[in-house]
């Protein structure tokens, strides 16, 4: 299986557990990296035989900047299974939604789930 990355998208949201999160808002990025079988597509150097970048990020945007969810488990599951409705050419994908700035004491660089589903699942 091939892999097509969009990677470091950023978006800004309401989504959280805590009033301050849904109210204030916050910064969040996702990566996506999609199983596709690309031989067609390097071989023909036809955009139709594989999937374009622009329309993946344009679906994850429009959840990440969508209606608000507690959880970044909810939003990972929300762009896999739009991703695999959209696009029939995806076989799997994994989906990783990170959270910079957690509303949570201690040090560290982000938290983040990343989860993997597939269109046989």
């Amino acid at each position: 299986m091939d892999t097509i990355y969009v990677s470091g998208m950023k978006f800004y949201g309401y989504h959280g557990v805590f009033a301050e999160e849904t109210k204030l808002g916050q910064r969040f990025e996702v990566d996506v990296a999609a199983g596709v079988d690309l031989r067609e597509a390097g071989r023909s150097d036809d955009l139709e035989k594989s999937v374009n970048y622009g329309e993946i990020y344009s679906v994850v945007k429009e959840i990440m900047e969508g209606q608000p969810v507690k959880l970044v488990e909810t939003l990972a599951e929300n762009i896999s299974a739009s991703l695999l409705a959209r696009f029939s050419l995806i076989e799997e994908v994994t989906v990783k939604v990170i959270k910079p700035d957690p509303p949570i004491p201690g040090h560290y660089d982000a938290v983040a789930v990343e989860i993997k589903r597939s269109r046989n699942e």
